[in-house]
């Protein structure tokens, strides 16, 4: 495994429920992977040598999935494909990760970018949890079409599989911030409600 089992740590109750036996060695996993990712990120950026941070955010965004699926192929679980986009799926969890910010910025202040795509919506919508108690939905009489459609679960992601999302702040000179996993309900205006949420440590960058 990319991550050995010695370095597995005691995973939470809340972790141990979704995640099974993998719980410890997922949650040692993350970090590790999230630094391998922006390691090669970092390298790519500088290759490219342009000034602006684009080319670092977006080989993120693919290296950190990439890197995700590979910790799922290594315990025995699935990777699945949703519209080009690969996603580890461990114990029926999928793993969602998202760069909220591009320097250290609290969770409760992640927002999902307006231009974010329609498969990011779903996948928040459908595979996400129930709506917290005490708000209301749209009355059946005035939601859209296209607003049902965003609760439309992804059948090549198991229409019962939910969604674990992986936060973190991370910028190309400093590496990863933070990082947070739990389970984010998408608000209206982009913002997000957290049922339940578990900060992770962030791991060293490994060497060249």
């Amino acid at each position: 495994m990319s991550v050995p089992s010695d370095e597995a740590v005691a995973p939470s109750a809340w972790a141990t429920e979704r995640f099974g036996r993998h719980a410890g060695a997922l949650a040692a996993a993350v970090p590790v992977q999230l630094a391998n990712s922006h390691a090669k990120a970092h390298a790519a950026h500088l290759a490219v040598g342009l000034k602006k941070r684009s080319p670092y955010g977006v080989a993120l965004a693919g290296l950190v999935r990439e890197y995700l699926a590979q910790t799922a192929r290594e315990l025995g679980e699935s990777v699945r494909d949703v519209r080009g986009y690969e996603y580890a799926v461990i114990h029926d969890h999928a793993l969602l990760p998202f760069r909220y910010a591009d320097k250290p910025r609290p969770l409760d202040r992640a927002r999902l970018p307006s231009n974010a795509s329609p498969t990011r919506r779903r996948l928040f919508r459908a595979h996400g949890p129930q709506q917290p108690e005490g708000l209301f939905d749209l009355d059946d009489g005035l939601a859209t079409e296209e607003y049902l459609g965003l609760h439309e679960a992804f059948e090549e992601l198991g229409a019962s599989t939910k969604l674990i999302c992986v936060f973190f702040t991370a910028d190309a000179e400093n590496g990863i911030h933070a990082i947070h996993w739990g389970e984010a309900h998408l608000e209206p205006d982009r913002t997000f409600t957290w049922p339940y949420k578990e900060q992770l440590p962030v791991a060293p960058v490994p060497l060249e």
